[in-house]
């Protein structure tokens, strides 16, 4: 895989933000496999199309790209916080694919975050414009990934290392049985992902994510049976390979 942006596509183009955005998305399209299928190439949709900027003519995966030029950021700007919230809800929400490039357009690291790691929790209301600005008001957002657990963020390029595809892969379909959950359902696996993001061992004990009680509580106040929901969501993580139970109130994370 050729880590360089091409410079040479841009030869004559003035604008920064245009130069940018046509090496970006040519580099995408000839490198970057889909991380569901490993179908190559990526193919692109048509400019300013308002959903996805990639699909997959295999299985019909779109993505949609936001990159930025220096060191790898949590927080990625994004557009209007209402246009946002929208799009993450709906029924033709893309995956999103994050980029992050040196000065000298040397690709740093590449990730593609599943579509249904995606909550309204991870998109942050930015202030609304000052009055003296031309679009006085409009309230943008940004994408908050430290509020997506680490099992959704699946890089393809980490470091400037090409990770394995089969690796990608692997990954990518370990996470799927999220999509057929319910918005609750998934709401409650993904903060319980969460949690065991917190607890550094690879075993834990279910004493350990009883600890995270007042968390999950706060999370969701209406809920008085905090600790069986845990327990619940434990037993989905441990049918569906994520972790395996080892008795004793003891797991393990069986993560790819």
């Amino acid at each position: 895989m050729n880590l360089s942006l091409d410079m040479s596509l841009v030869e004559g183009y003035k604008s920064k933000p245009q130069q940018a955005r046509i090496m970006k998305e040519s580099w995408v399209a000839r490198n970057i496999y889909c991380p569901n299928c490993g179908s190559h190439p990526i193919n692109g949709f048509e400019n300013n199309r308002p959903v996805a900027d990639f699909y997959c003519s295999q299985c019909s995966e779109e993505y949609e790209l936001k990159s930025k030029n220096g060191k790898f950021s949590s927080i990625i700007p994004d557009g209007a916080y209402s246009t946002m919230l929208e799009r993450i809800q709906s029924e033709r929400n893309p995956n999103f694919f994050f980029l992050n490039y040196s000065t000298e357009c040397k690709v740093k690291n590449f990730a593609v975050v599943p579509k249904y790691f995606f909550t309204p929790e991870v998109i942050v209301k930015r202030k609304p414009l000052a009055p003296t600005a031309r679009r006085t008001g409009w309230v943008g957002c940004n994408i908050d990934i430290r509020k997506v657990s680490t099992r959704g963020t699946i890089f393809l390029i980490k470091d400037s290392l090409v990770v394995n595809q089969d690796e990608v892969l692997s990954k990518f379909q370990q996470t799927l049985f999220l999509r057929e959950q319910s918005a609750g359902s998934r709401g409650w696996l993904l903060e319980i992902l969460k949690c065991l993001d917190w607890i550094p061992t690879n075993e834990f004990t279910l004493n350990e994510m009883y600890a995270f009680e007042d968390y999950l509580k706060r999370r969701y106040p209406k809920n008085n049976y905090i600790k069986d929901k845990i327990r619940q969501q434990l037993q989905v993580l441990r049918d569906q390979g994520m972790i395996e139970f080892l008795g004793g109130g003891r797991y393990k994370k069986l993560y790819l």
